[in-house]
């Protein structure tokens, strides 16, 4: 039986590009459903870069299309005798040394205007890690007094393109797991609401007592 070629690698294209299901996506690569669902957590493979099983042979554009409009439909391998490619590890983004320290302020701003994005995603857009991004999101950055949401884009950091593929990613995966929560008989996922706002990071701490003694004057 033949066997798809760096199945991990494809998994990382699938999940990036497609809407089919993990289920899918599993039953193609042979890869575990945990395994995909971790891949999209971008818990496995961060940095993967994911192999267009289209461009091999190893499957049609007609066929994905195929198995997205029907979840229980089932991905058929097209072999073909074709070279293996090489595949290239991207590792995280390298980000120059007079730019490091706008890196802070390029995740606030995406935490605050596309909250869709995991917090690995942030992390590979900027070339940070996902603690930082942590920190930053949760206020306990070691400079978060000075951090003020700046586009990374216009920083430097990232491409609009490169953005623009993230957020897309964000919606598909977010999609794709309402849908299998509607399957289930599960309400979709509300969008996270109670994270502190970014846009507060650059504004005057304010002293406890002066705020309960705003409270008696109002």
């Amino acid at each position: 039986m033949s066997q798809v070629l760096m199945p991990k690698a494809t998994a990382v294209w699938l999940v990036e590009n497609t809407t089919l299901t993990f289920d899918q996506i599993s039953a193609f690569t042979g890869l575990h459903p945990l395994e995909i669902q971790a891949i999209a957590d971008g818990e496995v493979a961060g940095g993967m870069t994911g192999l267009d099983p289209t461009t091999n042979g190893q499957l049609t554009k007609e066929e994905i299309k195929r198995c997205e409009a029907d979840p229980a439909g089932r991905l058929k391998l097209s072999v073909r005798d074709v070279p293996e490619p090489a595949a290239r590890s991207k590792g995280p983004r390298y980000t120059p040394v007079a730019k490091r320290q706008d890196r802070p302020d390029a995740i606030a701003w995406l935490l605050k205007v596309h909250p869709e994005l995991q917090d690995s995603q942030v992390a590979k857009l900027v070339g940070s890690t996902k603690s930082t991004v942590q920190s930053v999101r949760d206020r306990s950055h070691w400079n978060m007094q000075n951090v003020r949401p700046r586009d990374p884009v216009t920083l430097g950091l990232c491409t609009l393109k490169d953005l623009n593929d993230a957020v897309d990613r964000a919606r598909r995966k977010a999609a794709r797991e309402d849908a299998a929560r509607k399957k289930a008989g599960l309400a979709p996922l509300e969008p996270e609401t109670e994270a502190v706002d970014p846009a507060e990071a650059d504004q005057p701490a304010v002293d406890p007592a002066d705020e309960m003694h705003h409270d008696q004057d109002g």
